[in-house]
């Protein structure tokens, strides 16, 4: 199951879930992207964009608008579905539409070989991006260990190359596998400190002790966090 969290307010991009993409408003062009994966739900806290999702045959599910992450809505609403404890569950973001399908693919395959494992609680990816882009705090930079197991995520330029140039940071994409039964671990754990200060759902789970398996992939996508990020990608696909 794929579940698109399509919260209408945004502080530094309001409505942007229905910002206009070659024709077609960005969650359902996200949607659309995905949808030849698995069944996809759009789980939103706005009614215009339940009927917006019905409008191009998209089913959609009324959510609480006090939700504070994406991933508390998408629980929500898997709840509503009645999804059993092993089914997995994909948090695909609203403001990805130009997302890969093989990209999808791979955090799908990385999350069934972790579901066994109880301290695993997610799955998630990363691309390489250069110096120049890590200096961007709305792109999310991870660290990780040996074994491919997220360290932390930061909005700053993580590592630091104290001795010399580094040119392999790894950018985050918000993309997130669970199985249903560790989307409600996640659920119940309380926000963290660190989360509220950077901003980052996903630091909850490893301020709380559980990892999150990351993977690497090759993508042109990324996450569409303002006007100005909205133009750059038009212009890309446009040319």
């Amino acid at each position: 199951m794929i579940i698109i969290p399509a919260r209408i307010g945004s502080s530094r991009f309001p409505s942007k879930v229905l910002a206009d993409i070659l024709g077609t408003p960005m969650v359902i062009r996200t949607a659309q992207a995905v949808a030849g994966l698995d069944p996809v739900v759009i789980a939103t806290d706005s009614r215009e964009v339940v009927e917006l999702a019905e409008s191009y045959g998209i089913r959609a599910v009324m959510t609480s608008e006090s939700h504070q992450s994406g991933t508390d809505r998408i629980y929500e609403a898997a709840s509503i579905l009645g999804l059993p404890d092993d089914e997995i569950i994909l948090n695909v973001q609203a403001d990805e539409p130009f997302i890969e399908e093989e990209v999808v693919e791979r955090v799908y395959a990385l999350t069934k070989a972790s579901a066994g494992n109880p301290e695993i609680l997610a799955s998630s990816a990363y691309k390489i991006v250069s110096n120049p882009e890590a200096d961007d705090p709305n792109l999310v930079k991870v660290v990780t260990d040996d074994e491919g197991m997220a360290l932390y995520f930061s909005r700053a330029k993580i590592p630091y190359p104290r001795d010399h140039h580094f040119d392999a940071y790894k950018g985050h994409l918000g993309l997130y596998g669970y199985t249903m039964a560790s989307l409600r671990t996640y659920c119940s754990l309380e926000p963290s400190a660190l989360e509220q200060i950077e901003k980052l759902e996903q630091l909850r789970i490893l301020a709380n002790g559980y990892r999150i398996a990351m993977t690497e992939v090759e993508t042109e996508s990324f996450g569409i966090d303002t006007p100005e990020d909205l133009q750059k990608v038009l212009r890309k696909h446009m040319l």
